[in-house]
């Protein structure tokens, strides 16, 4: 049964100029840069560079007022082509074709990598394959990832052939053709785990004794090397200690990632830009945003021009009125999109002042120990804003500081309590975890244990599991996997 009611609920929506805002905050110097080059493309009432100085700022108030859409239009006095923008001019027009042969040409190449799986097809026309081989060894080659090994079980791979490609073929001509891709290069290609991939550039080599040695303990000890069980590996191979050292030099020489030379070719390397730049004058902190972060906007004085003359016309069109409809969403949406940048530059500058401020005696001295316990609530509460503001103003941001550019975010660390009852930055035991990790013996590496008695010691009492977890967190192995001979 179908039933009318009322029902009153509050709800919060954002506008879409607020959402506008949050996302350019989110954005780096770099993307920032690209998102201001769009809108300039893409909305002809938006300006870049420094206004006329001529120009009133009364023109563009009075091309912002209101006027009544429901006034007469009975005339065709204004050449409504007036209030367009040029982007419909013919591209033939904005040609010219004044070059001689002469001319040298400024543009920069483009340079074709070639793919791994291209570099090995091409090596398979050196080998004798029947037809259905050659299919099968270009699926092969396909299923090899940028590292250059093959991650998938065999017997899918044949699956996959019946499924895909409509053959049909035992799991051993699959081994068979896979150990023909095995032999190209670069070396160790085509592998199925690291075993096999070391295995494989051993065997391509020459062999002396130290490299024979390095075959034995990859072939039939390779969980003992891999989880460094030195001692036993010598007693079972029969080893001294040189002999054990040399053969794993020769190991040590060799790529465990035979693919990562082709890998990420065609990916842009991402260049970083510090979004500050702090300097230390007479003591005092200088803080200056980049300038690609307060770039001059301004709306187009020609468009607001336009509007101007479509109010003081005593006659107008449905044409005309359509065209300026267009002028001035144009003009709405480009005095939003300047309101939003200088909101933009407002509130990093804001936020990295108040991260300045809480951790001065860094700033000023560059040492690790002198950092704060600092969280994202505690700049929003100082500057009045919400956590999430101050989290995008986070992420991604760079400064530029007399001691290196840093990220942001490695201002921010959670805090502990010393044996002295001091609030410290856990960043600051992480930087004494990893010193005693650099000065161990490293034929005898300190357990995890035995790095929280040396904290303890410190003036850290921290339990094992926390330095378990720290040590983790700065990708340090366990002891065991730290011993060296």
């Amino acid at each position: 049964m179908l039933k009318q009611y009322l029902h009153l609920k509050q709800t919060q929506k954002l506008s879409p100029q607020q959402i506008q805002l949050m996302k350019m905050i989110k954005l780096p110097t770099l993307d920032f840069e690209q998102r201001i080059k769009q809108e300039l493309e893409e909305n002809p009432a938006l300006e870049s560079g420094k206004e006329d100085e001529n120009r009133e700022e009364q023109d563009q108030l009075e091309a912002n007022d209101d006027y009544d859409d429901n006034e007469h239009i009975d005339a065709d006095d204004i050449n409504v082509d007036e209030y367009l923008s040029d982007d419909d001019i013919p591209e033939y027009r904005t040609k010219t074709n004044n070059y001689s042969d002469n001319d040298q040409e400024k543009t920069i190449p483009i340079v074709a990598e070639t793919s791994l799986s291209q570099h090995l097809i091409n090596q398979l026309y050196g080998f004798r394959f029947e037809p259905e081989e050659i299919q099968i060894a270009e699926f092969l080659i396909g299923s090899i990832d940028e590292s250059g090994y093959i991650r998938r079980d065999l017997m899918n791979i044949v699956d996959d052939l019946a499924f895909t490609q409509n053959i049909v073929v035992e799991i051993g001509v699959v081994e068979r053709v896979l150990s023909r891709i095995q032999q190209l290069d670069p070396s160790g290609v085509g592998a199925r785990n690291l075993q096999e991939c070391l295995s494989i550039q051993l065997q391509r080599k020459s062999k002396n004794e130290d490299q024979k040695v390095a075959q034995q303990i990859i072939d039939d000890c390779f969980d003992l090397f891999s989880k460094k069980h030195y001692e036993r590996l010598m007693l079972k191979l029969h080893l001294d200690e040189q002999q054990l050292k040399s053969a794993i030099s020769e190991i040590e020489r060799l790529n465990p990632k035979p693919g990562s030379s082709f890998a990420g070719q065609n990916k842009n390397i991402k260049q970083v830009i510090p979004d500050f730049t702090l300097r230390i004058i007479d003591g005092e902190l200088d803080l200056k945003i980049n300038g690609r972060n307060a770039p001059e906007l301004h709306v187009s004085h020609t468009y607001s021009e336009m509007l101007k003359g479509y109010k003081a016309s005593a006659e107008k069109s449905k044409a005309q009125h359509d065209a300026v409809m267009f002028i001035k969403q144009k003009l709405d949406a480009a005095k939003w999109f300047i309101d939003a940048v200088r909101q933009r530059q407002k509130t990093l500058l804001l936020t990295m002042s108040a991260i300045i401020n809480h951790q001065k005696a860094y700033f000023l001295s560059g040492d690790d120990r002198d950092l704060k316990p600092m969280i994202l609530k505690d700049i929003a509460n100082e500057i009045g804003m919400d956590v999430s503001t101050v989290s995008r103003v986070a992420n991604g941001k760079f400064v530029d500081t007399p001691y290196g550019t840093k990220i942001l975010k490695s201002f921010f660390s959670e805090s502990m309590t010393n044996d002295q009852g001091e609030e410290v930055s856990t960043r600051e035991i992480k930087s004494i975890l990893v010193s005693l990790v650099t000065k161990e013996d490293k034929k005898k590496p300190i357990t995890d244990e035995q790095l929280a008695l040396e904290l303890k010691n410190e003036g850290y009492p921290i339990a094992r599991r926390t330095v378990a977890k720290y040590r983790e967190q700065l990708d340090i192995p366990v002891a065991r996997l730290r011993k060296e001979l």
